[in-house]
C-alpha cells in the first residue's frame, strides 16, 4: 500500500474512533494503574478480550477525547504516542490518535 492509501486509512480510522467517543462510548477510566503490575494486567485484559476489537480496545484502554487529571494529561505527552504519524505504538493499543486524547495506559 502506498503512504497517501496508509495516511487516508489511518485518518478514517481516527475519524472514527473520535465519532464512537462523542457519540459517549463508555471507557473504564478508572482505576488508573498505579504500578507496573496493575499496568501488565490491563495490557493482559486487551491482548485477552479485546484483540484486534476496536471498540473493546477503546473500552479497556479507558480512551477519552479530551486531556485527564490535574496535570491534563494526553497522548501527546505519552512515551507511546509517534508525534509525525498521530500514532499510539504501545502494541495492545496499535491504535491512530489525536494529541489532545488520552487512555488509562498514558506513561511519560
Amino acid at each position: 500500500m502506498n503512504h497517501m492509501a496508509h495516511e487516508h486509512e489511518e485518518d478514517a480510522l481516527r475519524a472514527q474512533i473520535a465519532s464512537m467517543l462523542k457519540a459517549g462510548l463508555k471507557t473504564e477510566i478508572t482505576p488508573f494503574p498505579e504500578d507496573s503490575n496493575a499496568f501488565a494486567q490491563l495490557l493482559q485484559r486487551i491482548r485477552e478480550e479485546a484483540g484486534s476489537d476496536l471498540e473493546k480496545k477503546l473500552v479497556i484502554g479507558g480512551f477519552t477525547d479530551y486531556p485527564m487529571g490535574e496535570d491534563q494529561q494526553r497522548c501527546q505527552e505519552c512515551m507511546y504516542y509517534l508525534n509525525h504519524r498521530r500514532w499510539c505504538d504501545l502494541p495492545e493499543l496499535d491504535v491512530p490518535v489525536e494529541p489532545d486524547w488520552w487512555c488509562r495506559l498514558w506513561r511519560i
